[in-house]
């Protein structure tokens, strides 16, 4: 076999190679094998049918054909074994002179990791957002726990927005019943709009035992888009009563002994939250920096492939939710070329990343541990909410476990740049990585814990 490669760009190459007919003769007699196993001829048994039978029936061009479809793979990977090459994503296959007897030439297009120039991660510094917490920020969150202990008392007394009602709904369309369109003794919490659109506006005012009538447009059912008419009763009005700030709710509703102590451990909560978010934006920072400084190309293959698979996923997470790309641009008021661009952008940005973190982590030799990949897929198999051996085995079969691990070896590399960046917020104080570590810390923690 010879070949040749021609630098199409910093980021691609055509690899031209020629495979003497002779090397073949393996990959055909492989084909003249599985063909002769699916192929009944009268007089013979399967897998016994001689070659020059198997070319009357199936024409040699087929056997042919096939022959070179299982050669080319590794022809290709011994090309690429013999010049070096650090290919990415799927090569693009020309088969250029083939004729029975003769030598096999053909040509790939693929995309290769670029050289990248790293600099010195030492040299990057960013700055982040000042860490500010408002005391509103921890009412609004020990009011949430005060809400989970609110009680419920009947009233006599109309309905209010925040107040819990008992209701039966009934609804029609020219004065015929909706299928499906009654409800009865339902709760809801007036004001919440999480029923019907104009429902919470008809509660309002009504006492029990009261009725009212309202119209609204139907989503769903044999009369999708009409408008209704809605009629709900109320049963019974129900005040939420919540329970006082002192330290007996804290006692009640926390470990703690105290409000103060209870508030004090919600604001360390926030802190750690925002600094984690800090942190955040500080790696979206340095990572942008670094990508700039080094000049990290794209490849453009690897740049359609990563753009088609965000796509594919993005119309597979509607259809779990039940709904179309369609529905999704009208909600966001956006056109698919719009949404195409703002994948490429994501996609080209998410590409330039791994090739900064694959050459980093090759520069330093980045390994990963048994326990490192193990950990991840554990995660990632809670996330799925999979057995993680089930996981795994999935992973395998289709062929998706060097990527997790290529996340993980890049994820050290990312940490190792992280741990040698400078972090200052807006006023010039030192942000440290004290935050992610907690939190990596309670994450493991958890973990075993489940």
């Amino acid at each position: 076999m010879k070949s040749t490669v021609e630098t199409l760009s910093p980021t691609r190459v055509r690899l031209a190679i020629e495979v003497p007919f002779v090397e073949l003769e393996p990959s055909l007699k492989k084909a003249y094998r599985e063909i002769g196993q699916q192929v009944q001829v009268p007089g013979f048994r399967r897998g016994k049918v001689p070659a020059a039978v198997i070319d009357q029936r199936v024409g040699r061009g087929t056997v042919l054909n096939e022959a070179v479809q299982e050669a080319i793979p590794q022809k290709l990977l011994d090309a690429v074994r013999e010049h070096d090459l650090k290919t990415l994503g799927r090569p693009e296959v020309e088969i250029t002179e083939f004729n029975d007897g003769d030598s096999l030439n053909f040509t790939a297009e693929v995309d290769v990791r670029p050289e990248i120039t790293l600099p010195d991660p030492a040299t990057i510094e960013v700055t982040v957002d000042e860490l500010q917490i408002d005391d509103s920020e921890i009412d609004e969150q020990v009011g949430s726990l005060r809400d989970r202990f609110a009680t419920l008392k009947t009233v006599e007394r109309a309905a209010a927005n925040g107040d819990f009602v008992q209701i039966d709904l009934n609804a029609t369309v020219d004065g015929e019943d909706v299928p499906g369109g009654s409800a009865t003794n339902l709760s809801h919490e007036v004001g919440s709009q999480q029923l019907l659109p104009g429902l919470d506006e008809a509660l309002v005012g009504l006492s029990a035992g009261e009725s009212a009538t309202f119209t609204t447009q139907l989503v769903g059912g044999d009369f999708a888009g009409r408008e209704a008419e809605v009629t709900v009763t109320v049963r019974t009005v129900k005040e939420k009563e919540l329970p006082e700030l002192n330290d007996e709710f804290a006692q009640m509703a926390s470990e703690f002994d105290t409000i103060d102590e209870l508030r004090g451990d919600v604001r360390e909560r926030i802190t750690r939250g925002k600094r984690v978010e800090q942190i955040y934006a500080a790696r979206d920072k340095a990572l942008e920096q670094l990508v700039a400084a080094a000049e990290v190309p794209a490849p453009e293959g690897v740049v359609r492939e990563e753009i088609a698979s965000r796509k594919q996923a993005m119309i597979d997470q509607l259809e779990r939710i039940g709904a179309s790309l369609e529905e999704y641009l009208a909600a966001e008021e956006k056109t698919e070329e719009q949404i195409d661009e703002e994948l490429t952008t994501s996609a080209t940005e998410g590409v330039k990343i791994q090739l900064l973190l694959d050459t980093l982590a090759d520069a330093e030799d980045v390994q990963v541990s048994d326990d490192e990949f193990g950990h991840e897929i554990v995660h990632r198999a809670q996330r799925a909410g999979m057995p993680p051996q089930q996981y795994y085995d999935q992973l395998v079969r289709s062929g998706a476990a060097a990527a997790v691990f290529g996340d993980v070896r890049r994820g050290k590399a990312l940490a190792s740049v992280m741990e040698r960046i400078t972090i200052k917020d807006a006023a010039g104080e030192v942000v440290t990585l004290d935050a992610l570590k907690a939190e990596a810390e309670e994450t493991h923690q958890h973990d075993h814990e489940h």
